[in-house]
């Protein structure tokens, strides 16, 4: 799908959005990164979503995009740490757990996500 919207319109103009409700939003960003697309919506603690598809998930957390553009030696100047301290805040304040899969294994480890 991306090859023929990107054979009508820039890659530089595009940016993708994906929901994490079967597990394959970090492999469908790191394609996109790929075919040179830059442009990544995500939501900390992966709030989001629709609440009108029962059972699906919301979006992709930006803890998990920032973790593994990190792991990719890609700099994005975002401190994850910082960023997990926001995810963990929020979703406390709404009374949900962090959708953010790094979120969960860094907290239970003592780690300092900064350094990641």
């Amino acid at each position: 799908m991306l090859e023929a919207v990107m054979a009508v319109v820039p890659v530089e103009k595009l940016a993708v959005h994906f929901h994490d409700t079967y597990g394959q939003s970090l492999p469908n960003i790191l394609l996109s990164l790929q075919m040179g697309i830059s442009t990544i919506d995500c939501s900390v603690a992966g709030l989001g979503g629709c609440p009108y598809a029962k059972g699906a998930s919301g979006n992709v957390a930006t803890e998990d995009v920032v973790y593994m553009l990190n792991g990719l030696g890609v700099k994005t100047n975002v401190d994850l740490g910082k960023l997990m301290l926001v995810g963990d805040f929020i979703s406390n304040h709404l009374g949900r757990p962090s959708g953010s899969k790094t979120a969960i294994a860094l907290s239970r480890v003592n780690v300092d996500a900064s350094k990641i």
